[in-house]
């Protein structure tokens, strides 16, 4: 067992972690927690979340307890969008399991990112087709650039496209993953394998209409338990989901269409409930304590190794 007093606490900084994090590696830690959470095996209770009075921000709190145990305190700032300022802030306290005493704080920020994009590329590995013709992703932000490096780990493609609100904005980050940037939506996904929604929308930006039979779509936006991506033709698809109790609690798109959720991802992994074969898939991520805490564990095993 390992056991540190507060004054010689590690601190993990983002530049270790960007040194030490790998996508393969986090997809794989991913695909496992998200089996056992399905199983049973993590204890996680809701994400607890607290809205910043007189600004447009929340604070959060996210924890469980499996093979490890760690919470993350989360902040969410949309009006940083565009600054130099994340929207995205938080740290990662991870603890010894065994006798409770505190191992580690980590930044969260890259941690979130890189483990939000690592969970769709999980899914998209275990549903999408296997060589995509086209991928589009819808977004010009940090989970855009995300996404695309880290669906390119499981997947090649033909043609990646983009679409963003910004044209500006949008052009930069096509150039920078080498994608086509799109001025209008619909175009950008018609006949599309692959779409990842990685917007801050509060009202649908992609309608089931213009989806292809057979896409696989991960949408990863998330602006307040009632803020929607999806409009109800694409949430009426075969939708998967991190856990059930969240995504009924959070997830704008599975509350406001009122749609039936399929399964858990953790059950899709484990081959306890199967798409079936040709379903345009819909998996609607809110993002969950138990990948935090995955990504964190691994993190700090591979601090660990390396000092």
């Amino acid at each position: 067992m390992t056991s540190y007093g507060l004054e010689s606490l590690p601190i993990i900084g983002e530049s270790s972690i960007a040194s030490l994090l790998e996508w393969e590696p986090l997809i794989e830690t991913l695909e496992r927690a998200m089996i056992q959470f399905s199983a049973g095996e993590i204890a996680q209770p809701l994400r607890q979340i607290v809205p910043v009075p007189g600004q447009d921000a929340i604070i959060a709190a996210m924890l469980a307890v499996g093979e490890a145990m760690a919470v993350k305190i989360v902040t969410l700032y949309h009006d940083n969008a565009g600054t130099d300022i994340p929207t995205h802030q938080g740290v990662m306290l991870v603890f010894d399991k065994e006798n409770g005493s505190p191992l580690a704080l980590l930044d969260g920020r890259l941690i979130t990112e890189m483990r939000t994009a690592a969970g769709s590329a999980a899914a998209a590995r275990k549903l999408a087709v296997p060589v995509p013709e086209v991928v589009t992703i819808l977004g010009n932000g940090v989970q855009a650039r995300a996404h695309a490096d880290a669906l390119a780990v499981v997947r090649g493609w033909r043609e990646l496209r983009l679409w963003a609100r910004d044209p500006k904005r949008g052009q930069e980050l096509a150039d920078e993953i080498g994608a086509v940037l799109f001025t209008d939506a619909e175009t950008a996904v018609r006949d599309a394998d692959i779409v990842a929604c990685c917007t801050a929308a509060k009202e649908p930006i992609l309608a089931g209409t213009w989806l292809k039979p057979g896409a696989f779509v991960t949408a990863v936006g998330w602006n307040t338990a009632d803020g929607r991506e999806l409009d109800d033709v694409a949430m009426g698809n075969t939708v998967i989901v991190e856990s059930v109790e969240a995504a009924h609690d959070q997830a704008g798109n599975v509350r406001g269409s009122g749609c039936d959720v399929f399964a858990e991802i953790g059950e899709i992994y484990a081959d306890v409930k199967t798409v079936p074969e040709g379903a345009t898939v819909i998996f609607d991520s809110v993002g969950i304590a138990t990948m935090d805490v995955a990504a964190a564990k691994l993190v700090y095993d591979l601090w660990r190794a390396a000092t």
